[in-house]
């Protein structure tokens, strides 16, 4: 069976930030028949130090920039011109911040291969005519192919190291779900392969919010107990507006997977939006002042999912119902004194 699927070989790409993704692609392809040995990336192109980031990679085998010390597979080819490098693709892996993801899907109309299919490894939502539109949603809108996701604790350092972790296809077609897990499995990075893609995709946007809550807490020097607190009732309010807005029926083990709990816990402790919120407890300074000073020119997720969030909200006539989301937008965007987040937590219905 797994031949009569396999009789061509297949070619990849990956769109900007995937270079820890691509290390582990530009592997697996060399090991198997299934797949087209070489890797494409497009790169947003930039000059390095008087270079171009394209011929830097191409030339040393490393992306200097996003994940600076880890050489990629002489077979990972970076391409600067997205329209060039989609051509003749049949499996396309999206890894940029999720406000890119319109644009960039405009640029590579009308160049996408028939019976193309792609995942995304995108953590965020937008806003559609019901309220809800997902990132996937979008792709499937603006390039008529099929898309699934991929979300779970996979800070990209780590799996850069090959540290163990686990992480979560969300698929409705089942061999594209096992080809995607030939592609994408290591030793050291385990999937699971689940149908609930809406849900799975949810958990991976919203986590950054409650992240955002958890730096607060940091900056606050709150503790570990209200931390716990806030990864709770952060969880909470994710299955809730799961089962407000996904539009199929919501699996409450899906929460339990690592695109679920472990995400969520991991990005509490360890991800960059937690980082980003505790200095902005700590020292006054807006979003946009720190993500200059700390991410190197990176968009942080989580106060941008939380605007959206908050329209949507907003627009239901739901903003009472999810106190944490929003308190967590009105104190990143709208003044709110962070001092006020201990009274959201101390007020927070126990259920929702």
């Amino acid at each position: 069976m797994l031949k009569a699927i396999c009789v061509s070989n297949w070619q990849l790409i990956f769109l900007k930030r995937g270079s820890a993704i691509a290390r582990i692609v530009g592997k697996n392809v060399q090991k198997s028949n299934r797949f087209d040995p070489t890797v494409k990336m497009w790169v947003f192109e930039e000059i390095i130090n008087g270079r171009k980031l394209s011929e830097i990679i191409n030339q040393e085998h490393e992306n200097v920039k996003y994940l600076p010390g880890y050489k990629m597979p002489k077979n990972v080819v970076a391409v600067p011109d997205v329209a060039e490098a989609v051509r003749g693709t049949d499996i396309l892996v999206f890894v940029l911040p999720h406000q890119f993801i319109g644009r960039v899907c405009e640029q590579m109309a009308g160049h996408i291969k028939p019976g193309a299919f792609g995942i995304s490894l995108i953590k965020g939502i937008d806003e559609g005519p019901e309220g809800l539109k997902l990132i996937s949603d979008l792709i499937r809108e603006k390039l008529k192919i099929e898309i699934s996701v991929l979300m779970g604790a996979n800070i990209a350092k780590e799996v850069a190291d090959e540290k163990f972790c686990e992480t979560t296809i969300g698929c409705k077609n089942e061999k594209q779900g096992q080809i995607f897990k030939e592609l994408l499995q290591t030793p050291n990075f385990r999937i699971t392969v689940v149908p609930d893609t809406d849900t799975v995709e949810i958990c991976g946007a919203l986590k950054n919010i409650v992240a955002v809550g958890a730096g607060f807490c940091d900056g606050l020097s709150f503790g570990d107990n209200t931390k716990a607190a806030v990864i709770r009732l952060g969880l909470m309010e994710m299955v809730a507006f799961a089962q407000i807005f996904c539009k199929g029926s919501v699996s409450i083990s899906t929460f339990l997977e690592s695109c679920g709990v472990a995400d969520l816990i991991t990005t509490c402790y360890g991800g960059r939006n937690r980082k980003v919120a505790e200095a902005f407890a700590r020292t006054g300074k807006s979003i946009e002042e720190l993500e200059k000073e700390m991410l190197n020119g990176q968009k942080l997720q989580g106060p941008q999912t939380s605007a959206e969030v908050y329209k949507i909200l907003k627009e239901k006539n739901m903003l009472d119902k999810f106190p944490l989301f929003t308190t967590i937008y009105k104190i990143c965007y709208e003044g709110e004194s962070i001092q006020n987040f201990i009274s959201c937590l101390q007020n927070h219905p126990q259920h929702i």
